[in-house]
């Protein structure tokens, strides 16, 4: 947030949303904590079922407002931005993730860092993507973001559900 001073222009923006992105993977966390703890669910199962809804509505909801509502941008910035989301969002959970398990399996650590800003960002593209063409579309704006929003929400239960695997 402090660089946010000295940066000046496009770059302003996208460390704007790589900090938004952060934020929001906190908020998801506690989103997530709130629902294991309401249908007492495992962490196993609460990082398959509950976590990548709660986080990818939270993503694409983050991506909606802070684009469409505050700085209403042009159809070609929005991939690009959604991207900044989710860079920010898998940049914070892998320090997380590093923070609570520790350094001692490097290579563990070093897969699932990589693979999960893989994921992220590959659904912060989709839905960069998809929110472009979309809103091309007026038609399909609910139904393309339901739609967005579950091919993300399974990719990433698919991902949970292996990386979880032994």
């Amino acid at each position: 947030m402090l660089s946010l001073i000295f940066i000046q222009g496009e770059a302003r923006k996208y460390t704007l949303f790589v900090c938004i992105g952060m934020g929001i993977c906190v908020l998801s966390a506690y989103v997530s904590s709130f629902f294991m703890n309401y249908y007492g669910v495992d962490t196993i199962e609460a990082s398959i079922e509950i976590t990548p809804v709660c986080e990818e509505v939270m993503k694409l909801f983050s991506v909606i407002i802070f684009i469409f509502l505050i700085f209403e941008p042009q159809r070609s910035q929005i991939p690009r931005v959604a991207i900044a989301i989710a860079v920010g969002f898998a940049t914070f959970e892998n320090v997380c993730y590093l923070t609570e398990n520790g350094a001692a399996d490097f290579d563990l650590l070093l897969i699932r860092g990589i693979s999960t800003g893989a994921l992220h960002i590959l659904c912060g593209i989709f839905i960069g993507f998809g929110l472009a063409y979309i809103f091309r579309q007026r038609a399909i704006a609910i139904t393309g973001m339901v739609g967005l929003l579950g091919a993300c929400g399974v990719f990433h239960a698919i991902f949970n559900l292996l990386i979880s695997a032994d």
